[in-house]
């Protein structure tokens, strides 16, 4: 049996260059969420528009990332991260959609859970990228 870690399978083969921007554009487009989030409340009000047009474009990254993680036999590691990024999403999007203020309330805690998943995986495949790399010698 193999006792590498599941995200270490076929290094040989490479990361795909389009799951690695996905991971790295995820975390980055949830910041900029919450910015357009903090300045719309604050400063103008016509910010939460941008901030739910952005918000259903990240729709993409979690889908993407999760296909990947399915469908790309070296990257099965990934999966439960993406999938937990996904059903995250999604938990986001209903909670956005509710008109109650209760589960409306729940929005801003899930979005840092989403931020925090996107890190995770984030961290992950740089990891994986980094097995890559040749030792330095000093």
């Amino acid at each position: 049996m193999d006792k590498r870690h599941d995200t270490f399978t076929d290094l040989h083969l490479g990361t795909p260059i389009w799951f690695t921007l996905l991971a790295r554009l995820l975390p980055v487009a949830l910041f900029a969420q919450f910015v357009t989030a903090g300045l719309g409340l604050f400063f103008d009000a016509q910010l939460i528009g941008l901030h739910m047009a952005l918000g259903f474009t990240l729709a993409l990254p979690p889908l993407g990332l999760l296909a990947g993680a399915l469908l790309v036999p070296r990257l099965r590691g990934f999966a439960w991260w993406a999938s937990v990024l996904f059903l995250l999403y999604l938990v986001q999007v209903a909670l956005a959609a509710g008109g109650n203020p209760l589960p409306m309330s729940l929005h801003p805690a899930n979005g840092a859970l989403l931020l925090a998943a996107s890190l995770v995986l984030l961290f992950k495949v740089e990891r994986r990228r980094g097995q890559l790399q040749p030792a330095s010698k000093a």
